[in-house]
């Protein structure tokens, strides 16, 4: 459990034709799933919907390679919308990359240190208020998209996005409340009929039909933001002692959230598989 070694290379040893291309099938889906996932996820964090894509497919293949889990995977998630988002809008994106770096570096050394076991110290109360905080960021943020709203400011913290629904509300767009009713019900019913294709997946699928035959007209990626065709350019952001000092606080939350929320993930996934992840090999 405690070995520096990804799972990935101990995995490939007993690896068959017939886990390859179930895996092939998962991993169709799951990059069909986190596509709107990850743009949604980078517009609630304040940058564009092309950075939500490239830090999706560079993370993912980084973390499913190195990481210490047979089933671990990573993406975009909402626990991380409004760190991100606080500190584009106080630091902007030099200093969002800058912390990003100090985390990548801070999670390092505890993996080094082996520091990753301590997992197992964390009460499984805390583990499920955890995944509870995230279910109610998750919620709050989407009322605005779910209801069709127009806000008059952008909000950040929880309570605020919560205020401006409240005061916007009188700009309810109903054709996009029943695209969100209709894709909710799937969520809900299409397991009953079908355990094997996520129910995500479905409501992805027939939400952007119904939009695109039926011309209703609800906000889309595509109606609020341009996205660019061409690859990331590599930028190196200017770091300076003011900036490294400001950003401080934000490396070491997003470090130890991205830790923990790694690990716990973890947690459910062996409990799902009866396996172990090498928790050092995560952080």
């Amino acid at each position: 459990m405690n070995k520096l070694k990804p799972k990935l290379f101990s995995v490939m040893k007993t690896y068959t034709k017939e886990q390859c291309a179930k895996d092939l099938i998962a991993g169709i889906i799951v990059a069909i799933i986190a596509l709107p996932l990850s743009i949604a996820l980078a517009l609630a964090s304040g940058v564009t919907p092309e950075k939500g894509l490239y830090t999706a497919i560079v993370a993912g293949f980084v973390i499913s390679f190195l990481g210490g889990s047979r089933v671990q995977i990573a993406g975009p998630t909402a626990a991380f919308a409004t760190i991100v988002a606080g500190i584009v809008a106080k630091n902007g994106m030099e200093g969002l990359i800058v912390a990003t770096i100090m985390a990548g570096v801070i999670l390092i050394i505890i993996g080094l240190l082996r520091l990753g076991s301590l997992i197992r110290f964390i009460p499984y109360t805390i583990t499920t208020g955890f995944t509870f905080g995230i279910a109610i960021t998750i919620f709050i943020g989407e009322i605005k998209d779910f209801l069709g709203l127009t806000l008059q400011t952008s909000p950040i913290e929880t309570l605020e996005k919560v205020k401006a629904c409240f005061e916007s509300i009188g700009t309810i767009n109903y054709q996009a409340l029943l695209i969100g009713m209709i894709s909710l019900a799937i969520l809900i019913f299409w397991p009953k009929i079908n355990g094997k294709i996520p129910a995500s997946l479905i409501a992805v699928i027939v939400a952007a039909a119904l939009v695109k035959f039926f011309s209703i007209p609800v906000n889309t990626i595509g109606s609020l933001y341009e996205l660019s065709a061409n690859p990331p350019a590599f930028h190196i952001p200017a770091v300076s002692l003011h900036t490294v000092g400001s950003v401080i606080p934000d490396a070491v939350t997003i470090a130890i959230l991205a830790g923990i929320e790694s690990l716990l993930s973890c947690v459910v996934a062996d409990g799902m598989i009866g396996s172990r992840h090498r928790s050092n090999m995560d952080w």
